[in-house]
């Protein structure tokens, strides 16, 4: 098991398509696509962990990152173990993970981003109808009520958005987000292949 865990980090506000992308990136064989998010949710609600996630969650806050590390790596292990991830054979897709400064030091030790896919949209009014149809289409709760999806933006600006500052510019690829999945995905493999080819 090597060190560090060979990765391409998904970064971007919500309902900028991270999930979607990702989703269809791990569908490669060679990737990898572990969604805080999913994993999350995944949980028991009625555990100690699924309670204090709807706690945060609900009011559109981060969950503490310490929290956060911990489930990453336990679900991680969990992953290896039952081998529907391979460190040596997959490179892992992190979407929505770190979420934060303090996260990004604490997984500097656990993994080798080496790209960084920013997804860009400037038109928030979008991104909130997109996260309101998902909501719909998925059955999200934390997506439908647009005062919470709004303080989830103010939350990305604040937290997760200095992330990028954490890592070397020449890595991060700004994409823009808006356009068919068909094309968000073109522009994000013009970026990951010459990467993979290094």
């Amino acid at each position: 098991m090597p060190t560090k865990y060979q990765s391409i980090l998904l970064i971007g506000p919500p309902g900028v398509g991270k999930g979607t992308q990702g989703k269809i990136l791990g569908s490669i064989p060679g990737f990898f696509h572990l969604a805080t998010g999913d994993m999350f949710r995944g949980l028991d609600k009625e555990s100690e962990i699924g309670l204090e996630f709807t706690r945060y969650s609900s009011q559109g806050l981060l969950v503490p990152d310490f929290l956060t590390v911990r489930l990453w790596q336990q679900h991680l292990e969990q992953l290896i173990a039952k081998d529907m991830y391979s460190p040596e054979r997959d490179v892992l897709l992190l979407d929505g993970i770190p979420r934060s400064e303090p996260q990004a030091e604490m997984m500097d030790d656990l993994i080798n981003p080496f790209m960084i896919i920013h997804l860009v949209c400037e038109d928030i009014d979008e991104m909130v109808r997109r996260m309101q149809r998902r909501a719909t289409e998925q059955g999200r709760p934390d997506d439908a009520d647009e005062s919470v999806i709004r303080k989830r933006f103010d939350v990305y600006r604040e937290q997760t958005a200095p992330v990028l500052a954490c890592y070397n510019d020449e890595i991060i690829a700004n994409i823009d987000a808006l356009g068919t999945q068909a094309e968000v995905l073109l522009r994000i493999l013009s970026k990951i292949v010459p990467a993979l080819s290094k």
